[in-house]
């Protein structure tokens, strides 16, 4: 399985006023994580999206849990893997490293969308391509950001 690394810095505008990570701020980073999780893969996602005449890859589902909080100034790892391929639509796990201890886990389940050809201005479900499903499962060798 490909997994996507990204080091994470909680800087102090990350945090509400009770000094631990506003809980909105991992939804911001699962979706860097996403993009990040792409681009190690070999495959930016702004060119990745217009050779396939893609609008994107919204979000339609996300589960989290949050098990040890984190606060100004921590450093965090993430790590991005997707867990299934369905015919249109997979799902990526995040999850949020603090010293070594898991602290956070998130589920996101992304849809890979066109427009719709009846109505080009609407988005509609495309079947995943078989290289993208290939590059997201065994990954690129393109930076030092990414591990097997």
């Amino acid at each position: 399985m490909f997994v996507s690394q990204k080091h994470l810095l909680v800087e102090w505008g990350h945090c509400d006023p009770a000094g631990i990570v506003f809980y909105p701020q991992y939804l911001a980073w699962f979706d860097d994580c996403t993009t990040a999780l792409f681009g190690n893969a070999g495959m930016p996602t702004r060119a990745l999206f217009k050779e396939h005449g893609i609008f994107g890859v919204p979000l339609v589902d996300v589960r989290v849990r949050f098990l040890i909080p984190s606060t100004f100034n921590d450093e965090l790892l993430a790590e991005s893997a997707v867990m299934e391929f369905r015919k249109s639509s997979f799902i990526i796990r995040h999850q949020f490293f603090k010293a070594g201890a898991l602290a956070v886990e998130g589920f996101e389940t992304r849809v890979w969308t066109g427009p719709d050809p009846m109505n080009p201005e609407r988005m509609k479900s495309r079947p995943l391509p078989a290289e993208v499903i290939e590059r997201l499962s065994t990954g690129a060798t393109t930076s030092g950001n990414a591990r097997r």
